[in-house]
């Protein structure tokens, strides 16, 4: 029971400190969405001193008992299965704040997005886009701060795209490559944490080579009828410029 209790007090301690220092370094918001980073830092720094107070409790009650009744333990099977999650869950906890502390932080990749399904039935969902997204089309918005979310869910759920038509945008995104020399303009867009991180993107094709998957690049263009007449997504990008760019200090979307 007493090395349980230190083992989760060193977890809680681990972890706290390895959130700190992702908040510190500026690499919180490639694990959740920043809306919580706040709420998330202050949480870590009530967890330090708190868990290593209940350390310090837990280790001073550790040394009475063992000047009275020593503690009993389980015998045979059951000591060495208690000794072995034990050392499992100590190894995971530390494997993971290490990981934390000095491994490169990295985003979601253009693999992730075809594994999840990039441009799927679920996008509108994912975007958190409801009925106002039909509005977007209107002459009297003003879409220059629109990203890759926003006209992923406009193009998907605009009962009349004819009207998009023609409508010259520019985007920044990575390239999630196609079959057809053409290739998916895609985000990440983070609802929470890093975890339900559900990729949207855009079609886009273009008369230049298709870049390189995963890259990052700003396509300037505008919206034209889907030549694939089978796809879900009735509006594509159609290219002027593909310019490759180095990838955003926030690469994902909202």
């Amino acid at each position: 029971m007493l090395r349980r209790t230190l083992l989760g007090l060193g977890s809680v301690l681990a972890v706290a400190v390895g959130t700190l220092w992702l908040g510190i370094a500026d690499h919180l918001d490639l694990y959740i969405n920043p809306r919580y980073a706040t709420f998330t830092l202050v949480l870590a720094a009530v967890a330090v001193p708190a868990s290593i107070a209940g350390l310090v409790v837990v280790a001073r009650h550790g040394a009475h008992a063992h000047d009275g009744d020593p503690e009993p333990r389980p015998a045979g099977g059951g000591r060495l299965l208690h000794v072995v999650l034990g050392s499992v869950a100590a190894l995971v906890t530390v494997g993971t704040v290490v990981a934390m502390l000095v491994l490169p932080p990295t985003t979601l990749s253009a693999r992730t997005a075809q594994q999840r399904s990039v441009g799927s039935a679920s996008l509108s969902d994912a975007t958190g886009a409801g009925a106002p997204v039909t509005l977007l089309g209107s002459e009297s918005v003003d879409t220059s701060e629109y990203g890759v979310k926003d006209w992923a869910a406009l193009i998907r759920q605009t009962t009349d795209t004819t009207a998009l038509v023609g409508r010259k945008l520019t985007l920044t995104g990575f390239v999630v490559p196609g079959d057809d020399g053409s290739f998916t303009l895609t985000r990440f867009v983070v609802s929470c944490c890093a975890v339900d991180a559900q990729p949207v993107g855009i079609g886009v094709t273009t008369d230049d080579d298709v870049p390189d998957e995963g890259a990052w690049v700003r396509v300037e263009g505008a919206l034209a009828a889907n030549p694939d007449t089978a796809s879900d997504a009735r509006l594509v990008i159609r290219a002027a410029d593909v310019t490759p760019v180095d990838q955003p200090s926030d690469p994902y979307e909202y």
